[in-house]
């Protein structure tokens, strides 16, 4: 926009103060908007295949598996929230797997009822998925909170800075209830690349879900659309295919039990 060098603040008219005033106020809002909400990067997630296990704290050795089409989302760290201070304890089990899978290093949040939630407590964790996205042969990392309604402010920081320090290239996955999916659709402007549905011992509200998706429907939070969490132990007919589907099992892996698995959901996947 272009004004007469001899239009000054003082004898400008004040429609055109105000219009100025407003334009001010709009690029302030969208400069804020893009800080706080950063457009998601499809093309990060397009490395990962399209299944992946969950290895979770117990030994693992997943040197049958195809590294070609199968991922292994390992859990790396558990970060604990304490009134004033941040707890982290690390993996201590063994992990085996062909020298050429892609891992994605998941990190599980515990928060007490009285942490801080304060912004050293964002740092030090921040700092700890940091490193553990750092490991060899890992491409992504995955964190995993259940934030009450409360905790979400924190967590949505906690997301922000994470994606600000992390390399550009790698991608930020996160578990979602599946409640965060349907009408509490709040993880939309979060600043990550995907939300896993968490499809096992969902609890209350486990009805509405398997009701929506048996006749067809789809989540709300289109976040939600590309991928899908489910459980060996929890049996579905059926589900939306074309999805990366990560898979827990309640003992460790073997080949037996993945290529059964395997086996049973390869129609709708």
């Amino acid at each position: 926009m272009f004004f007469p060098a001899a239009m000054s603040k003082d004898v400008m008219a004040p429609s055109v103060r105000r219009g100025l005033g407003t334009l001010a106020c709009l690029l302030m809002a969208l400069s804020i908007r893009s800080e706080q909400f950063p457009r998601r990067n499809p093309d990060r997630m397009k490395a990962i295949p399209s299944f992946v296990l969950w290895a979770w704290e117990r030994p693992e050795d997943l040197r049958f598996i195809n590294p070609h089409d199968t991922a292994i989302a390992f859990l790396a760290n558990t970060i604990h929230l304490l009134q004033r201070r941040v707890i982290v304890r690390p993996r201590l089990q063994p992990l085996l797997v062909p020298d050429s899978t892609k891992l994605i290093a998941v990190v599980r949040i515990e928060a007490d009822s009285d942490a801080a939630f304060d912004a050293t407590q964002i740092t030090d964790a921040v700092a700890a998925i940091l490193s553990r996205a750092e490991l060899p042969r890992v491409v992504a990392v995955q964190i995993d909170f259940d934030a009450a309604r409360s905790q979400r402010m924190f967590y949505r920081k906690l997301l922000l800075e994470l994606r600000r320090r992390l390399a550009k290239d790698v991608p930020i996955s996160i578990s979602a209830l599946a409640s965060w999916c349907l009408n509490d659709d709040w993880i939309s402007t979060l600043p990550v690349d995907e939300a896993v549905p968490m499809l096992f011992r969902m609890g209350a509200g486990t009805n509405d879900v398997v009701a929506r998706l048996t006749s067809g429907r789809d989540f709300q939070a289109k976040l939600c659309q590309e991928s899908l969490g489910i459980s060996t132990d929890e049996r579905w007919a059926s589900l939306p295919g074309g999805r990366r589907l990560y898979v827990f099992r309640s003992r460790s892996w073997t080949e037996q039990s993945e290529l059964a698995f395997l086996a049973e959901v390869q129609p709708w996947r």
